[in-house]
This record gives structure tokens, sequence and C-alpha cells, in this order.
């Protein structure tokens, strides 16, 4: 599995997140709402280090990345992540 970030979200992570080169961005599966994926679980994103790395995307040194506890939320699937043009927020999408 991969991780995949469009331009538009890389420009997201730095403006909304105030993300900077060297730090780490985690996607993880968290309890409640829902997804394409998983019924009762949602798509999580937070800067923290990582612990159990897993799957990592370095774009503008910048590190995007997966533990190897929440691997299982993906089943198998890439993660591409880009940004509603309307609602100004990331999506997610799931691609096999």
């Amino acid at each position: 599995m991969k991780i995949v970030i469009s331009h538009e979200a890389m420009q997201w992570f730095k403006e909304d997140m105030e993300a900077k080169a060297g730090e780490y961005i985690r996607f993880y599966a968290r309890y409640g709402g829902s997804s394409q994926l998983h019924d009762g679980f949602s798509l999580g994103v937070t800067k923290e280090q990582p612990m159990e790395l897993s799957v990592e995307l370095v774009e503008e040194d910048i590190h995007f990345y997966i533990e190897d506890r929440d691997i299982w939320y993906f089943d198998g699937h890439d993660l591409h992540v880009t940004v509603d043009p309307k609602q100004k927020e990331l999506t997610y999408s799931y691609v096999k």
C-alpha cells in the first residue's frame, strides 16, 4: 500500500496544519463516523512522531505516514488524499 498526496492537499497541510519540513503527519483509524471501508470508523490526521512506522511518503521533506497498528483500516488499499474545492477540506479515497 502507499500514500498519494495531491498538490492541493500538500498546500492544505502547509497552510491549515502549518506543516513544515522535517515534521511528521500521521493518518490513523479512529472510532466514530464511517468511511468507504469501515462503518463505525473514520480516518484521522494529526502531527506526531512515529512509533512503529508502516507506510511512509516524504514530500517536500514532510513525512506522511501510517503506523503498524492502523494498517488494518486500509484493507490493502492505497490512500489518496485530495481537497474538496468547495468545502476546502481534505478528502480521502481508497484505491486497490
